[in-house]
């Protein structure tokens, strides 16, 4: 919104109230929603109005008048407001961020999904510094840095607080003709730096003491401890015997369609990325009962319910941000499957997904949360789901 009603560049007195999904808290100016960052619930600060619409408004803290006993000062220079946007909370405590990411997960269950559950954020043991194995700085007149919040400005710097010890120093160079550069250090201590114009090499990673062939621009998980964390997060909550039957979807690589696999499981996994299912290939050549499948997933099952697929008894399902949808989610719940791994990046999409889980049958037993992404906002979940009635998976259909 522009023009004489405008109010952004205003500054005004906010009393800011609960967290909410996306790195802000929530508070009010004259009966108005305000999405402020840079906040705690229960402060008193001086807010800057960043941006304006018919619904709401976006502000930045920009000075704390009663502060919140679990505020510290950011050990980053470059966190804050108008600074980089890579980070939300680092001027919370590491426990009240990991407070604040649990309640924003149960919150979002309860609003979009109707689901009542307590959350405890599970930790991987760090400080929420130095995890980020792969960095990926924005490039503008050849220098590197990270843009600031909803912004396309380039904020320079000279150091990431969050970058993994071990990946390769691009910030202190130029880096002409190219719009982004990307450092990645590999769990086995071996680096990569990459443009939007060279899209870099291969890289092995190893979990379980397996070993899985990536692309250094590849999807995998940023934190180095995240891999085996989901994996066994997954494989406690299925507990697969052999000779059972699995689906992965969304695949990737072939990170959990390995230790299915392992553990005696006939599995079909399915990726829409081609060069994932490239790698995966490479990675699971030396594993019997494996079907890679490359296309869309609704697709792929849609095509293998018509040759005959009626039932499975697992499913591990990883989606993008943006969740599985209504059809992936009526394609499973059809196959009867004893129990389902859901494994998500977003809450809300979450919620949605297991909101039409529900309606076909299908409850939480268990739903862990884990911070993987410290100083963000960002969250992984393990949501394990099972048939509320048996019959539901002893007929492979619901009815």
């Amino acid at each position: 919104m522009t023009g004489e009603n405008s109010l952004v560049g205003a500054v005004v007195e906010l009393e800011v109230g609960p967290v909410a999904h996306g790195g802000h808290c929530v508070a009010r100016h004259e009966g108005q929603v305000v999405f402020v960052r840079h906040a705690l619930p229960g402060e008193l600060v001086h807010a800057r109005i960043t941006e304006q619409t018919a619904k709401y408004l976006r502000a930045d803290a920009v000075q704390v008048l009663t502060p919140s006993p679990q505020r510290i000062e950011p050990p980053c220079p470059y966190a804050g407001p108008g600074l980089c946007g890579g980070c939300d909370f680092q001027h919370a405590n590491i426990v009240e961020q990991r407070r604040l990411k649990a309640t924003v997960v149960s919150d979002t269950l309860r609003r979009i999904g109707g689901i009542e559950r307590t959350i405890v954020m599970e930790s991987p043991g760090d400080d929420g510094l130095g995890w980020r194995t792969r960095m990926r700085y924005a490039v503008v007149d050849e220098r590197p840095g990270m843009y600031a919040h909803r912004s396309h400005d380039l904020v320079p710097i000279d150091k990431c607080l969050l970058a993994h010890p071990g990946t390769p120093d691009v910030l202190s160079s130029r880096w002409p003709g190219v719009s982004s550069v990307q450092a990645v250090v590999s769990s086995e201590g071996k680096t990569a730096v990459l443009t939007d114009k060279d899209p870099g090499e291969r890289l092995v990673e190893v979990v379980r003491d397996r070993r899985f062939l990536v692309d250094a621009g590849g999807f995998w998980q940023v934190h180095p401890a995240a891999p085996e964390t989901l994996v066994d997060a997954v494989l406690s909550g299925l507990e697969p015997a052999a000779g059972e039957t699995a689906l992965d979807l969304y695949s990737g690589v072939g990170l959990f369609a390995a230790f299915l696999a392992e553990a005696g499981c006939p599995v079909l996994a399915i990726e829409g990325d081609k060069d994932a299912v490239r790698n995966a290939r490479r990675n699971l050549h030396d594993l019997d009962g494996v079907t890679l499948e490359n296309g869309d997933v609704d697709r792929v099952l849609n095509a293998a319910a018509g040759h005959g697929l009626e039932h499975v008894d697992l499913v591990v399902l990883d989606p993008p941000r943006t969740g599985a949808g209504k059809d992936v989610v009526r394609r499973i719940a059809a196959l009867g499957p004893r129990r389902v791994a859901y494994v998500a990046c977003d809450p809300a999409a979450l919620a949605r997904d297991l909101k039409t889980f529900g309606g076909l049958g299908y409850g939480i037993a268990s739903l862990r949360a884990f911070d993987l992404f410290g100083m963000t906002h960002h969250i992984e979940c393990v949501a394990i789901l099972e048939p509320v009635d048996s019959d539901v998976a002893s007929q492979g259909r619901l009815g």
